[in-house]
């Protein structure tokens, strides 16, 4: 005889995956942004590095176009807490 107190019902067994799909979809808008941003990140930084290096006036311009790409990450986390919420 099977244990009821063992045994899930059907019911039980699709909101447990309803919530592991939003859970993965919310990590993959985190892990999608964070990668996008970090690809953009390289790049403007070591052409920010270049330019520091010729001209030391441009430093704020430049830490502001580096920090701008850290946005996106700061999106894809609100939309992460809005599927998880």
């Amino acid at each position: 005889m099977v244990d009821p107190v063992m045994t899930l019902t059907t019911v039980e067994m699709v909101e447990a995956s309803q919530i592991g799909m939003k859970s993965l979809a919310a990590a993959l808008a985190v892990v999608g942004t964070g990668v996008a941003a970090a690809f953009a990140e390289y790049g403007i930084g070591s052409a920010a590095v270049g330019a520091t290096a010729e001209n030391k006036d441009v430093f704020g311009l430049v830490l502001l176009l580096t920090v701008i790409p850290e946005t996106i990450v700061i999106f894809g986390l609100v939309v992460a807490l809005l599927m998880l919420f």
